[in-house]
């Protein structure tokens, strides 16, 4: 998709998005619960990638910090950002992990339902010696993940990446 550069420059202008990428499932069929879905469609996902990607589109510079299983799904995912000009040196790939999975559709009442598969995945291992602290030196804005922040595992990466650069902070 072409740039439209709706987006004004601040600073170097890179928004660095932190968190979850994952592959979404969803539904063949709209209007149907998890259980009632006839067969499933893979997709990207995961809001900190969505907005990397969104701000890519609308002719910003975006990146993406986070943690992707070294498998099929991860590097298809790694792949997508860099299709979408999003700069992926704060992607770290664990070997032990899997891409996380979710499950999601909008059922016909209007309700959203999700099922999601960690055990952990890949993306809840993220640690602070996983980052890459020159990327996150030199951003401008930095979305991160509300769902990551509220499961109490990214204390000492959030505080890392505070340390490595004070600056405009977009909490979603």
């Amino acid at each position: 998709m072409a740039s439209t550069n709706v987006l004004p420059p601040t600073g170097n202008g890179l928004v660095v998005s932190f968190g979850e990428m994952l592959i979404d499932f969803v539904p063949t069929v709209s209007g149907v619960s998890l259980a009632e879905a006839p067969g499933f469609l893979k997709a990207p996902g995961g809001a900190p990638a969505n907005v990397a990607i969104a701000v890519s589109r609308l002719g910003g510079k975006a990146a993406f910090v986070g943690k992707l299983g070294d498998d099929e799904f991860g590097h298809m995912l790694a792949g997508i950002l860099k299709e979408n000009d999003v700069r992926s040196d704060g992607i770290n790939f664990d070997q032990g992990a899997r891409t996380a999975l979710a499950f999601v559709t909008l059922r016909a009442d209007g309700e959203r339902e999700f099922m999601f598969y960690r055990n952990p995945s890949a993306d809840m291992l993220l640690t602070p010696e996983d980052l890459n602290l020159e990327l996150i030196r030199s951003v401008s804005k930095i979305s991160l993940s509300l769902f990551l922040l509220l499961s109490g595992k990214f204390a000492s990466v959030v505080s890392s990446m505070v340390h490595a650069r004070v600056g405009v902070w977009a909490l979603r």
